[in-house]
């Protein structure tokens, strides 16, 4: 005998911890900003064209923040021009070299990755403190599963969420003990449930902007697996403010995944969301390889909206309805578009990703055009206020 469903939550509704605010940069984190897709350069950071190039792929993609390696006087040296060129903040990850820290700040680094804990003598802490205040730097308190104190591990046996929160917080009050608050956090683990354990635990901890992530994910396929699991359940929970895929792959592609991962969940909209069908023996083209294509020859569309390619009449008209551009297969190769949910015009014997892609272009012009005028309208009620 089934039960009645006495209560179920909304099935949309996501409410995101309140947390504090910082900038990285000018990018607001936390509080009611929009959450924000990181990733991290691999090139040698003292070779500034190579990590220039790799951050403008980056950028392309739609990063808000790009974070590089700082393990050498060399790599600060080059930061001073690879901030210079970069259109996002850069983030200098520092791991326990204090003086790597303060020439990062002085290059012009918007945000330190570095745990005070890790740096040496209160003397050095406080220099790291006042670099940052002097520059506008915030900073990223980084615990790791994999490189705890050795105290905690002593302590709890091994990593598990308490030790990590319980490191996150010990670093967070020297900050708060040198009157220094404008930091995130993060507690990441490769294993996809102790991460999740512990960003829990610190959530209810604290209320500093978090930056989640599965860490040593692995390569692309797996690795997205992976990082979806994980952080899918800390987004739906509310939880994280900022965040990176971890993967062995380009950080371009990092991107991608985790602006994915937020339009999924209805959190963030950058681009064209492809809804299609896996296909089947009913199909009335090839599915795959169209989507495959579509997917590479719409990159450049920045501008949200949702187009969906099915391959037959079973599914096509109802994902239609709820979509921008629609498109379904029809019989003798007379296939149905439809726009704004109505059927709009019949495609006979015409390349379907040529046609698919002037329409989602042109979408995207009428929905910028749109945009542009309601921002002037708004101006125009503002200043009209004003007078």
């Amino acid at each position: 005998m089934l039960r009645p469903i006495m209560s179920i939550r909304p099935y949309r509704d996501i409410m995101r911890r309140k947390s504090r605010q910082i900038f990285v940069g000018k990018v607001p984190v936390g509080g009611n900003a929009p959450i924000t897709v990181q990733t991290m350069t691999n090139t040698l950071t003292s070779d500034v064209a190579a990590t220039v190039e790799q951050i403008r792929r980056c950028e392309e993609a739609g990063a808000d923040i790009v974070r590089v390696s700082c393990p050498d006087e060399a790599s600060t040296a080059a930061l001073k021009e690879i901030v210079r060129q970069a259109r996002v903040p850069i983030v200098a990850d520092i791991h326990f070299h204090y003086k790597r820290a303060i020439e990062a700040a002085q290059a012009g680094a918007a945000c330190l990755r570095i745990n005070p804990g890790n740096i040496g003598s209160a003397a050095r802490v406080r220099d790291v403190v006042q670099a940052a205040k002097d520059h506008g730097c915030s900073m990223r308190i980084g615990v790791n599963a994999g490189s705890l104190e050795k105290h905690l591990l002593e302590k709890y046996g091994e990593p598990c969420p308490e030790a990590m929160v319980e490191s996150a917080m010990d670093h967070a009050r020297i900050l708060e003990d040198h009157d220094f608050r404008d930091f995130k956090i993060s507690v990441k683990a490769s294993d996809v449930f102790l991460a999740v354990a512990a960003y829990q635990g610190l959530a209810e901890a604290c209320d500093y902007p978090l930056h989640i992530g599965i860490t040593e994910a692995g390569g692309q396929r797996i690795g997205t697996v992976k990082s979806s699991i994980g952080l899918g359940m800390l987004l739906w929970s509310g939880i994280g403010d900022t965040l990176r895929v971890s993967l062995s792959a380009a950080p371009e592609e990092e991107v991608r995944v985790g602006f994915d991962m937020l339009k999924s969940m209805n959190l963030r909209h950058r681009g064209v969301n492809v809804i299609s069908c896996p296909s089947c023996a009913r199909q009335q083209f090839d599915v795959i390889k169209t989507v495959e294509v579509l997917e590479q020859r719409l990159g450049h569309i920045t501008t949200p909206m949702t187009l969906s390619v099915i391959g037959c009449v079973v599914n096509g008209p109802g994902e239609a309805r709820e979509t921008d551009i629609g498109f379904t297969g029809g019989g003798k190769g007379s296939h149905q578009v439809y726009l704004a949910g109505q059927p709009a015009h019949r495609l006979q014997n015409e390349d379907i990703v040529q046609h698919l892609v002037r329409l989602v272009e042109a979408k995207a012009r009428e929905i910028e055009a749109a945009q542009a005028d309601k921002d002037s309208s708004n101006k125009d009620t503002a200043a009209d206020a004003a007078d």
